[in-house]
């Protein structure tokens, strides 16, 4: 188990010490605000940045999810990101999907790239899941939908998502946070940063258990985060990464549909029986240097390697121990072509990965005879140019490409047929234009190929079909439109896209329960609308410098198979048609503020490719409010979730043909309530 005491506060108390006694000594240091750091851009010259891209992507500030209690997955944090549908399952589980990405994924990620501070969070094989993200560490999200995140090297359908934590340059001084809430709910928090001459840091530790709101959901948690930078020069930058988690996870697995609503704090008999966990002790120590070479020219440069073992008892007790590491370079240039302005990015991407893959019989969570061995290696390259030329002062015509490769191995110590190998290469272009419409307003369009090739686990089935599959990679083309900006007292981002994409690689369930496996689909459509704003209703309502300000995000998706000879052109399952959420919050100068929530899905999405079950529509009504007091150094905060008390089904797996009663439903969390406060000095 976790020791917090002295994983993390042992690691934290020197360096939060040497900020405290450095503020107290060297007070002139606090007068001017420190220079960004290079390595790490600031919010406002990330929104650049994203803007300048001719497709859809969103900055979310930390004050979306840091400003409320019991945030503990991406649900919370990106619940107004229209496109995105993140879905909680168990736990710190998110059930997550971008524009339709690895809808058939009835476990962890596939098809959206995940970073810290831009190094890869995913495996070599492009594999992940969300267990080891830390939202009270982060100072922004950044999400680029689709192929908009063709110069973080995402070659998938969903893009990518960057979480980006702070610097010392960003914070100077110490915080300290406590949340508690509904089943068990308890975090606690310390972080600080500042600056030493050229040197900056930060760090930060939390630790949080819950007993869940279901039977056998309870889990633990430790993580630590730091990031240490020295300024070589004006022009010269590099940072040091690290991160430990220690993660304790009990599931309590999906049910049938009837059970998810009328008994939704009941686990699966199965799970209860043989204890099913997931358990992770990982480290990640990464790097990236930035270096200026002209008023035109910035070089930046690094890599990462991370270490994990898993301990996860479900059917069987999978025991792997995995090593991530990943290199990258990126260029960028901004001049002048013939006279016109031009922007020219490019850059590289290497993963490799190597897992030592054993199984044993699951004993009630404890490892019993060995069933399986196996070598397990991935590596995935690629390199990608992007060049925009603003052909007029306000329109860029962006053209771009990608290529890569992507190799899959796995030798089976215990049965040599069941191993085999894979490799896969891809050139994507890429098109589009960016309109300054106005200096507010900007429209855009693009056309944009994808590639995305299997993971292990699609290819090597936890019940063997044949041993290593012969899987072809998911390929998309997709088109995009949208529009984003400010007018008057709205801000709004509006995209619709339309995808083809060919050989979808679809996860459906196997013979046994726990197991599934992987095949292509033939043809599948994705397309959606994607709305997002918000809006500045009244000032001075009921005081002097108050406000009321309306958001929501809106997302329609209809994903389909098209023409399939099996299922024609029923919906795919695993995702809504319609999601809406929408908040009004109220703040008064004093420093309180009130925001009323609402969290609607007029109908239920199939859970079958047949499209026979279907979960039910949900509307879910919760409160949150705060304050901000001592001139922002003291926030207090509360939320309250599904005030109603609805019993609904927050995600659910997908199969061929729901059987009756099948076990695919996760009940959504019932009434609950947290609070929470922040202190800084």
């Amino acid at each position: 188990m976790f020791k917090p005491s002295g994983a993390v506060w042992g690691a934290m108390i020197p360096w939060l010490a040497t900020s405290a006694l450095a503020q107290t000594e060297l007070p002139e240091m606090q007068v001017a605000a420190p220079r960004p750091a290079l390595t790490a851009p600031t919010d406002a010259d990330a929104r650049l940045r994203l803007w300048s891209s001719p497709g859809a992507n969103t900055l979310v500030p930390a004050h979306d999810f840091l400003d409320r209690p019991g945030t503990t997955g991406l649900r919370d944090m990106l619940e107004y990101t229209a496109g995105v549908f993140a879905q909680p399952k168990w736990g710190e589980d998110t059930r997550l999907s971008i524009r339709g990405s690895g809808l058939a994924r009835n476990f962890h990620l596939r098809g959206v790239r995940l970073l810290q501070d831009g190094i890869p969070v995913n495996q070599a094989d492009g594999s992940g899941d969300f267990q080891e993200l830390d939202p009270l560490t982060f100072q922004r999200v950044e999400v680029l939908r689709g192929g908009n995140a063709f110069t973080l090297g995402a070659n998938t359908l969903g893009g990518a998502i960057d979480f980006v934590t702070p610097t010392g340059r960003d914070i100077s001084g110490v915080n300290l946070r406590a949340e508690a809430g509904s089943f068990g709910f308890l975090r606690s928090q310390i972080s600080g940063g500042g600056t030493y001459g050229p040197m900056d840091g930060w760090i930060s530790g939390t630790i949080a258990q819950q007993d869940g709101y279901r039977d056998h959901s309870g889990g633990s948690s430790g993580r630590l985060n730091l990031n240490i930078g020295y300024r070589i020069s004006d022009d010269a930058e590099t940072r040091l990464y690290f991160t430990h988690n220690s993660i304790q996870q009990d599931i309590p697995g999906a049910v049938s549909r009837s059970q998810a609503l009328n008994a939704p704090r009941t686990a699966n008999a199965t799970n209860l029986a043989m204890n099913y966990q997931r358990n992770i002790d990982s480290y990640r120590l990464g790097s990236r240097t930035a270096v200026r070479l002209n008023v035109d020219t910035l070089l930046e440069f690094g890599g990462s390697w991370v270490t994990r073992q898993l301990n996860h008892p479900i059917f069987q007790y999978i025991d792997n121990r995995t090593n991530d590491f990943n290199l990258f370079a990126r260029g960028t240039w901004d001049g002048t072509v013939g006279g016109l302005r031009n922007r020219l990015v490019g850059g590289i991407n290497y993963a490799y990965g190597t897992t030592d893959n054993r199984r044993f019989v699951n004993f009630q969570g404890n490892r019993g005879a060995q069933t399986f061995s196996a070598s397990d290696r991935a590596q995935t390259a690629d390199a990608y140019v992007e060049n925009s030329l603003y052909v007029l002062p306000r329109l860029a015509v962006v053209t771009g490409v990608s290529g890569g490769q992507a190799t899959r191995s796995s030798d089976n110590r215990l049965n040599a047929a069941l191993g085999g190998s894979g490799r896969w290469n891809w050139v994507n272009p890429r098109a589009g234009l960016l309109w300054q419409a106005t200096p507010e307003v900007q429209a855009y369009g693009n056309l944009t190929w994808s590639t995305e090739p299997p993971t292990l686990s699609d290819l090597v089935a936890l019940v063997p079909f044949g041993g290593f599959s012969a899987l072809k990679p998911q390929r998309a083309t997709t088109l995009e439109i949208g529009t984003r900006g400010t007018a008057g007292r709205f801000t709004f981002e509006l995209a619709a896209y339309h995808a083809w994409v060919d050989k979808e690689i679809q996860l459906f369930m196997g013979p046994t329960s726990g197991t599934s496996f992987a095949r292509n689909a033939d043809r599948t459509i994705h397309q959606g609308v994607e709305l997002a704003g918000t809006f500045l209703a009244g000032r001075d309502l009921l005081a002097e410098r108050d406000s009321l300000t309306l958001r929501g995000a809106y997302t329609f998706s209809d994903f389909r198979f098209d023409g399939d000879a099996t299922y024609r052109d029923n919906q795919l399952p695993g995702a809504p048609r319609h999601v809406l959420r929408a908040e009004a919050r109220y703040r008064h100068p004093s420093g309180f503020w009130i925001a009323p929530n609402l969290d609607y899905v007029p109908e239920g999405f199939f859970v079958d490719n047949a499209n026979t079950t279907r979960t039910d529509s949900y509307a879910l009504i919760g409160l949150r409010a705060g304050a901000e007091l001592l001139d922002g150094r003291l926030g207090l905060f509360l939320e309250a979730r599904n005030l109603a008390d609805r019993r609904y089904i927050s995600s659910a797996s997908v199969a061929p043909v729901a059987a009756p009663n099948a076990a695919l439903f996760e009940p959504g969390l019932g009434r609950s309530a947290y609070a929470g406060a922040r202190l800084r000095f």
